[in-house]
C-alpha cells in the first residue's frame, strides 16, 4: 500500500511539475517582447537550423530565450515549417507570433513593377536591376533568355522572342528569384490573361494570334484610355481592310530601340528607314507585336467599334491625351493643322 501510496505522490507531483512548467512555458511564449529592430529586416538563411534561428533573434532581442523557444518548438512539433526569407519583426511581438511569420512565409518580397506598353528592351533593363543571378546578368543576357519562346509556341508558333508576352502588371517574388523566375512568371500571367475563346474570334476574324497580340501592342501605345482604345482599334482594322499604311509613330519608336538609338525623339531618319517595321513604308501590320499590352488593348483588338474612321489626332481643346477620330482624309487634315498650331504654341512657351 506503501507502495501504491508513494507512486501516486510521484504521479500527482509530476503532473503538477509538468503542468506548471507548461504553463511557464506558454507564459513565455505568449508574452509581448519590446525590441528596437521593427524597421530593420531580418534574415533567416536557407539550411539554418531552428535552434540557430532562435538564437539569432535572441541575439538581435527580438525573443527573450531562445533555451524556452526551442523547447517550444520541440513539445508541439512545429520546429520544421519555419522558412527562409527575411522578416521585419512589428514591436512588441510574442515568440508566438514570431513563429507564426516564420511558418507562414510572411517575409519581405521583391516587387517588380511592368508598366503597360513597354518594350521586352525596357524590360530586360527592369528585371537585370532587380534580379540577381550565379553568374550576374546584364540586360543583354536577359534579352537572350527572352529568346526561349517555348513557354508560348501553342499560342504563337511564329514567335522568335517574347515582345509582346511578358505581361504588363506588379509582381511580387522571393528574394532568391532570378531572371529566368521572373520572366516565366511574366509569360504565365500572359497565358492566364489570354482567353481560350480570343483564339477562336481571332480565328473569325481571319486573324493569327499573333496578329492580335501585334495590334494589342498598336493600340496600348497609341491610347491610354481604356474608353476609346476600341476606336483606335476600329481605325487600324479599317485601314488594313482598305490597304492603307498605319503610320503609327509608335513604330518607328520601337525601331529606334531594336537599333539601340532611340533618345526619347523621333528622328527623320526613324521615320524614312527602309525597315520592316515601319509601318509608314509597309502595308499591313509589323512582324510582330512592339509592347506587352494590357487586357483592355487585346481585347480592344478583337472588339473593335463598328465606326468608318481612318484616322484620329490628339484632341487639343481637351488636352489630356485623348484623340479625336475622322472618317476622311479632309477632315482629318483639319484636326491636324489645329493640333500643329496647338503645339507651335506649346513649344513658345518653353
Amino acid at each position: 500500500m506503501k507502495i501504491i501510496k508513494i507512486v501516486g505522490i510521484l504521479a500527482a507531483l509530476t503532473a503538477v511539475v509538468f503542468g506548471a512548467f507548461a504553463f511557464w512555458t506558454y507564459r513565455s511564449v505568449s508574452a509581448p517582447v519590446e525590441h528596437d529592430k521593427s524597421e530593420v529586416y531580418i534574415t533567416v538563411a536557407k539550411g539554418q537550423s531552428p535552434s540557430r534561428i532562435l538564437s539569432d533573434l535572441e541575439d538581435k532581442g527580438v525573443i527573450n530565450n531562445a533555451f524556452t523557444a526551442s523547447i517550444y518548438l520541440r513539445l508541439s512539433g512545429r520546429s520544421a515549417n519555419l522558412q527562409a526569407g527575411e522578416y521585419k519583426f512589428k514591436n512588441p511581438i510574442s515568440l508566438l507570433e514570431v513563429i507564426e511569420e516564420l511558418e507562414n512565409g510572411k517575409a519581405r518580397a521583391k516587387t517588380l513593377t511592368i508598366p503597360e506598353g513597354w518594350t521586352r528592351y525596357e524590360i530586360a533593363k527592369r528585371v537585370a536591376a532587380n534580379f540577381g543571378s550565379d553568374p550576374p546578368m546584364d540586360e543583354k543576357a536577359v534579352l537572350y533568355l527572352m529568346s526561349d519562346t517555348s513557354l508560348i509556341k501553342d499560342i504563337d508558333p511564329q514567335a522568335d522572342n517574347l515582345e509582346g508576352y511578358l505581361y504588363p502588371t506588379t509582381y511580387e517574388f522571393g528574394l532568391d528569384a532570378t531572371p529566368q523566375d521572373a520572366i516565366k512568371r511574366m509569360v504565365e500571367q500572359f497565358r492566364k490573361t489570354w482567353k481560350p475563346e480570343w483564339s477562336q474570334r481571332a480565328r473569325e476574324m481571319g486573324l493569327t494570334n499573333r496578329q492580335v497580340v501585334t495590334i494589342a501592342s498598336l493600340i496600348e501605345n497609341e491610347s491610354k484610355y481604356q474608353k476609346e482604345r476600341r476606336l483606335v482599334s476600329s481605325v487600324i482594322h479599317n485601314r488594313l481592310k482598305r490597304g492603307m499604311a498605319l503610320g503609327i509613330d509608335a513604330t518607328n519608336v520601337y525601331i529606334a530601340k531594336m537599333l539601340g538609338r532611340w533618345d526619347g525623339v523621333i528622328n527623320k531618319s526613324d521615320v524614312e528607314i527602309n525597315h520592316p517595321y515601319n509601318t509608314r513604308k509597309i502595308q499591313g501590320l509589323p512582324p510582330g507585336p512592339i509592347s506587352s499590352a494590357s487586357e483592355s488593348s487585346l481585347e480592344a483588338a478583337l472588339n473593335p467599334e463598328q465606326t468608318e474612321y481612318l484616322f484620329y489626332v490628339l484632341d487639343v481643346d481637351k488636352n489630356d491625351g485623348s484623340h479625336s477620330f475622322f472618317a476622311s482624309a479632309a477632315a482629318f487634315e483639319r484636326g491636324k493643322a489645329k493640333y500643329q498650331r496647338w503645339l507651335a504654341e506649346q513649344r513658345k512657351k518653353k
